[in-house]
């Protein structure tokens, strides 16, 4: 689907993207980081519309730069507002749709089944822009980018704007169009929502891919930085002493209640093989455990923090 080369990009003297190389095969990617980290810059450089100062991108086994047909394959939702407002959504899809080629009555019918994908009602696609919420032109750009059925989708911040109600919605249509077999790259803040739609992610900040994978796969790169588990036992005492001979147990405290330990561990992995172990010798039991770094959340947080040197 994407293959990158060394790819930098430069303003003057500014890093938008720096010495970035992968490869993704077809699938569902989430691109996170914070605002300026250069993943905006990754997309427009994905979708042909900046040239690479350095480096090699190729898409769908095309470069993008000025690639009129390969445009034609890929669809893009920006994160920048739509500039036409004076026409009406409909009037608006329609148009992008007929600029890559398709006549003006099919590319009329293609944009009304693009809207309604995205649930934008009949009455509201013929109102003009100018009168849309922000939740709205979120799904209108959306519709855009998937009116000619394109091959691969890239959004920048697609939920941004929306109510709960749609953010359920474009996740549910983004959920089957992957099902579909179709390839997908979100760029957003909203960490949940890539979760439950993306198998993959790709983590940047200052323009650097900083690590990429299933979560799990981006935290076994995260080499001795702490986790945090939490554990419920009538035998917090004895389970605390036990644990605490383990060299990846940097830390232990126990909750008001006597039967909660908090416990940050260097290697999760580890402590998830030997504490059965532990318990099966020891003759003591548990009753719940949960750690609260298994999400997309925490793994971006705990990258963020690595990488500015406070863990």
């Amino acid at each position: 689907m994407l293959q990158i080369e060394a790819l930098t990009k430069l303003y003057g003297i500014v890093i938008g993207v720096n010495d970035m190389t992968l490869n993704l095969p077809s699938g569902a990617y989430g691109l996170l980081g914070p605002n300026g980290s250069g993943k905006t810059t990754l997309l427009n450089i994905i979708t042909g519309q900046l040239k690479p100062t350095v480096g090699k991108v190729t898409v769908l086994g095309q470069r993008p730069w000025k690639n009129e047909d390969l445009r034609k394959r890929i669809g893009f939702s920006s994160a920048l507002d739509i500039l036409q407002t004076r026409t009406s959504g409909l009037e608006w899809v329609a148009l992008y749709t007929e600029m890559l080629g398709f006549r003006h009555k099919v590319a009329v019918d293609m944009a009304h089944k693009a809207l309604d994908r995205v649930g934008l009602s009949n009455s509201d696609r013929i109102r003009g822009i100018d009168q849309y919420s922000r939740g709205m032109k979120q799904r209108c750009k959306v519709a855009q980018a998937i009116s000619h059925e394109p091959e691969i989708l890239l959004l920048d911040e697609p939920f941004s704007g929306l109510d709960p109600i749609a953010r359920y919605e474009l996740t549910n249509m983004l959920t089957g169009w992957v099902q579909e077999g179709r390839g997908v790259l979100i760029s957003s803040h909203i960490l949940h929502e890539l979760e439950s739609i993306c198998d993959s992610f790709l983590l940047m900040m200052t323009g650097r891919l900083l690590a990429s994978g299933t979560i799990n796969e981006i935290y076994d790169l995260m080499t001795n930085v702490p986790k945090n588990v939490w554990i419920r036992t009538p035998h917090a005492p004895q389970l605390a002493v036990a644990l605490q001979a383990l060299e990846h147990i940097s830390s232990i405290g126990f909750h008001d209640d006597e039967q909660g330990i908090d416990i940050t561990t260097l290697n999760a992995n580890m402590l998830y093989l030997e504490l059965p172990v532990i318990l099966a010798e020891k003759n003591l039991s548990i009753l719940e455990m949960q750690s609260e770094d298994d999400s997309l959340d925490s793994v971006f947080e705990k990258l963020m923090q690595l990488h500015r040197g406070e863990v």
